[in-house]
């Protein structure tokens, strides 16, 4: 989609606008993405909820670290009806400051949650592999809970913090008609330099982390004369597929974001000239959607940990199973107490 260049502009205000968004069909694109995100992360983590629960009654550390996953992204799925409200209104957003602060704060809330989850998942199979005997006494649910609690409190704390220090009400101009949520332009210095330390930190150490895990991972699998091929191909295909989802939902929204701030910087000295703002311009429409694509991981966190992994899989084909014996066997009971009712009214008549 071509995104129509605009310079910056001066309402009869003389208030300048370095980004001009319009009403148009990306909107709408934007706004199918998230719907179809919503419904399939909905149903994907409901689905898995039950099966999570039972391997966490089982003190599993897996299914710790899945269910805390799966509370980051039904928190985040619960507030992103006003993300589709905000996309159906042509980017306005017309339901007040809290709310923008609400969905901000859980959308990247879950994003590093998730991040950090992921990397606390890949290192403790990476322990598990590599370190079967010695780290048997760490992996523990104790331990578990204590690295889930860590990155809610780390990861909350510091968003509480941004949240208290941003002035959205600089995203809420009645004068121009130009109500957004977290779509301030120009940008200002803080918020580059949280940028920046949102790609290092959040993005690329994870990364890094990921990386040598699972490389670990595959070098000990592929060493292992105990193991067959299929169960090596399927080690090598949860490796490659946690890195390569990781990758397509959080690394394009990265780049973006830290070319985003390097501009910032090279051109904060003119940044109503024209150079840095048409910048912006461009970038409006791909930024967007790689945020979009970072909406994903609801639903591919649990399509990934659970139905790919068997131990997991065979956990949900067990959960449900039995929750379908169960009703059949509440259905025959209903069925016996009716027909006894019937039998019994049948003598007394």
């Amino acid at each position: 989609m071509n995104v129509t260049l605009t310079p910056p502009a001066t309402t009869t205000n003389s208030t300048p606008v370095c980004v001009k968004i319009g009403e148009s069909a990306f909107s709408d694109f934007l706004m199918s993405v998230y719907i179809l995100a919503f419904i399939f992360g909905l149903i994907f983590n409901v689905l898995t909820l039950g099966p999570i629960w039972q391997q966490m009654r089982q003190q599993n550390v897996l299914g710790i670290f899945l269910l805390n996953l799966s509370i980051s992204d039904m928190l985040f799925l619960f507030t992103m009806p006003l993300w589709i409200n905000y996309y159906q209104q042509d980017h306005r957003w017309k339901l007040g400051v809290m709310s923008c602060s609400i969905a901000g704060f859980f959308y990247y809330s879950n994003m590093y949650i998730s991040i950090y989850l992921l990397c606390c998942i890949s290192v403790d199979r990476c322990l598990a592999v590599t370190y079967p005997l010695r780290s048997k006494t760490h992996r523990t649910s104790r331990y578990a809970w204590a690295q889930c609690a860590a990155v809610y409190v780390v990861v909350m704390v510091l968003h509480i913090m941004v949240l208290v220090n941003d002035n959205l009400k600089d995203a809420h101009d009645d004068i121009n008609n130009n109500d957004r949520c977290y779509e301030t332009y120009p940008m200002e210095r803080p918020v580059a330099l949280f940028n920046l330390l949102r790609v290092g930190i959040g993005f690329l150490l994870p990364l890094l982390v990921l990386a040598v895990s699972y490389w670990r991972v595959l070098a000990t699998v592929g060493q292992s004369p105990g193991l067959n091929a299929q169960v090596k191909r399927k080690v090598r295909l949860l490796s490659f597929g946690v890195i390569g989802i990781f990758s397509i939902c959080f690394a394009p929204y990265h780049i973006l974001l830290l070319t985003r701030s390097l501009v910032f910087y090279h051109s904060s000295d003119s940044l109503y000239q024209g150079s840095y703002c048409q910048f912006e311009q461009k970038m409006h429409f791909y930024f967007s959607c790689t945020l979009a694509l970072s909406s994903l991981n609801c639903v591919v966190d649990p399509v990934l940990y659970v139905l790919v992994s068997n131990g997991v899989q065979e956990e949900v084909k067990l959960f449900w199973r039995r929750h379908k014996r169960t009703q059949i066997q509440t259905d025959t009971d209903l069925a016996l107490t009716a027909f006894t009712r019937r039998t019994f009214n049948t003598n007394l008549i």
